[in-house]
């Protein structure tokens, strides 16, 4: 399985990010909060308590973010999906979106069930090789067999939370280099090419 942070990006752009697991049409709070959160994480007090999941219990949570940092792994550009905040944002919008907590429950189910009857080991105590072998078979929908649908679509929603996660917190933008909401006192308006090529005229 080779996913990347490009790879998680294109899958925003083709796909309902996060639809199925309540992360769809989360509007500006949530992501303000994520954002906020991750800003945190770059500076963290000296003293901050570790952040206690609200809706994930202890192996959940060890689970999220173990297959969140599968998905998007610190690289020599940008920090990891943890070092972001992602868990944290996915937490949070269990609790904002709770119509998404028993996909997610059970999808995470599926993955211990999947990995204790080929491993006979949970996801979190697997190798690194097995994990790879159960993931390779949920993470392309095209090429999946039938009996993994319930895994294919689990995988494909947390995918697509974790892009959207990383992708809006502040790490995920310097990693895009996302140059908007910076203002351009220098702008001079569209240039003339543009304007002859759409056969318009400057008013």
């Amino acid at each position: 399985m080779d996913i990347t942070r490009r790879n998680a990006l294109k899958i925003i752009g083709v796909t309902p990010v996060a639809a199925g697991i309540g992360l769809a049409d989360a509007g500006a709070e949530p992501q303000q909060a994520h954002q906020q959160h991750a800003a945190g994480q770059a500076k963290p007090a000296a003293k901050k308590a570790p952040y206690k999941p609200k809706f994930f219990n202890a192996h959940e949570w060890a689970t999220v973010a173990l297959l969140a940092d599968l998905i998007i792994p610190k690289d020599e550009k940008s920090g990891s999906a943890t070092d972001a905040g992602v868990p944290e944002f996915i937490d949070f919008m269990m609790i904002d979106r709770p119509e998404g907590q028993v996909p997610m429950r059970g999808g995470l189910r599926w993955l211990d069930a999947e990995s204790n009857a080929r491993f006979g080991k949970t996801f979190r105590d697997a190798s690194a090789t097995e994990r790879t072998a159960l993931l390779d078979d949920i993470a392309y929908t095209r090429d999946a067999r039938p009996e993994f649908s319930h895994g294919v679509a689990f995988f494909s929603r947390f995918r697509d939370a974790v892009a959207t996660g990383f992708f809006t917190s502040k790490m995920g933008i310097q990693d895009l280099q996302y140059m908007g909401n910076v203002p351009n006192p220098g702008w001079d308006g569209c240039p003339a090419n543009c304007y002859e090529h759409l056969g318009v005229t400057k008013s």
